[in-house]
């Protein structure tokens, strides 16, 4: 990670793998092929993330690793229910099966991508930068924005530091990214994940449990046929 960067040079390594990722899932079916489509995301998201590593902040933070492998997986499954419940009253249940290609490389894809490049993105970068902005406004700045955005980087914030601002802005991001009818489920997990991060003061923590959740609810919606979950 280059810790001389300014947060207006680390938006981009960021930024990048996470809107990749939603403009290859906007790509109509009939233009590409779900396989096709979550192999491409696996290559091209995958190698963006490879790219980004070196500005991407720590995942390990002053508690033990293992112990915060634990506890997010512990979260994760808390996690996963949380979303079900949330979830599966607006969208209903049944839906229509994938294909089996098509179900495991989502499944790599939710599992070993996401979870990074939307925790560096929203727990990483969003919440931190927003507590910077917090930060830059009370210490009387003319434009606290531009100062967090120009002169501060989000790796000099303190691990497990929140606001309520930063939960909230970081919360919304992380909604926004999901379908409406997610929303409330997105909106609760976002909450989970900000507690986590919190309490554990690291983003090892919150990468295991997002991985958790998303290998969980794979594994739900096969067993059960609840395939409008996903």
């Amino acid at each position: 990670m280059d810790r001389a960067k300014t947060n207006r040079q680390l938006a981009l390594p960021f930024l990048l793998p996470y809107l990749v990722y939603v403009g290859l899932a906007s790509i109509p079916e009939e233009w590409l092929r779900l396989e096709a489509n979550y192999a491409l995301r696996l290559v091209v998201v995958g190698g963006l993330v490879g790219c980004s590593w070196r500005y991407y902040l720590p995942l390990r933070g002053p508690y033990s690793r293992m112990l915060s492998c634990f506890t997010g997986a512990a979260a994760g499954m808390a996690g996963v229910l949380v979303w079900i419940l949330a979830t599966e009253i607006l969208v209903g249940s049944g839906g229509e099966p994938w294909s089996l290609p098509a179900y495991y490389l989502r499944v790599a894809s939710a599992v070993l991508l996401v979870p990074i490049f939307e925790e560096q993105l929203i727990r990483g970068f969003v919440l931190r930068f927003v507590l910077q902005w917090q930060e830059a406004k009370a210490a009387g700045a003319e434009d606290p924005f531009h100062e967090a955005w120009a002169n501060r980087s989000v790796t000099e914030v303190e691990p497990g530091a929140i606001s309520g601002w930063s939960v909230a802005i970081s919360t919304l991001v992380f909604a926004a990214g999901h379908g409406l009818a997610e929303m409330p489920g997105a909106v609760l997990y976002g909450l989970l994940m900000c507690g986590l991060w919190h309490w554990r003061r690291d983003l090892l923590s919150c990468v295991v449990a997002h991985a958790a959740t998303n290998l969980a609810l794979a594994w739900y919606v096969r067993a059960y046929g609840e395939w409008a979950l996903w």
